[in-house]
């Protein structure tokens, strides 16, 4: 069993830098290949394209509330007018109505004053027997 031999620290040591160093090495390689730069830069392209569109999607999404809220203050506008033309109708409708009240009550005592009138007449003449 004496034919296994541990490795001892050194060459654990130069193994250990022997696999950093071929890692690096093929690192270096991958980094320098004109596919992988390819690559590279039609993800960055792909990206760009990317936020040109979210800019705009966020600048016609502004554009669509400024005219929504341009349409509700409109509306509002609108609501407003008619309400008040509403209540212009309304003052008129009453002023018309307390102007019919007044000329009825006017009818009213007219007649009430005709009556009153026609009775002292009468008891005028009951007196005076004619």
């Amino acid at each position: 069993m004496s034919s296994f031999q541990d490795p001892d620290l050194q060459e654990r040591q130069s193994a250990a830098a022997a696999a950093k160093k071929a890692m690096l090495e093929k690192f270096r390689a991958a980094s320098e290949d004109p596919v992988v730069a390819q690559r590279h830069a039609a993800r960055v392209a792909v990206n760009e394209a990317r936020l040109a569109r979210i800019a705009e999607r966020e600048a016609a999404k502004r554009v669509r509330e400024a005219e929504l809220a341009e349409q509700t203050a409109r509306a509002a506008e609108l609501a407003l007018q008619a309400q008040r033309e509403a209540e212009q109708a309304e003052a008129l409708v009453a002023a018309e109505k307390a102007e019919r009240a007044v000329l009825l009550e006017a009818e009213q005592k007219a007649a009430r004053d005709a009556r009153y009138a026609a009775r002292k007449a009468a008891k005028k003449e009951r007196r005076r027997g004619y």
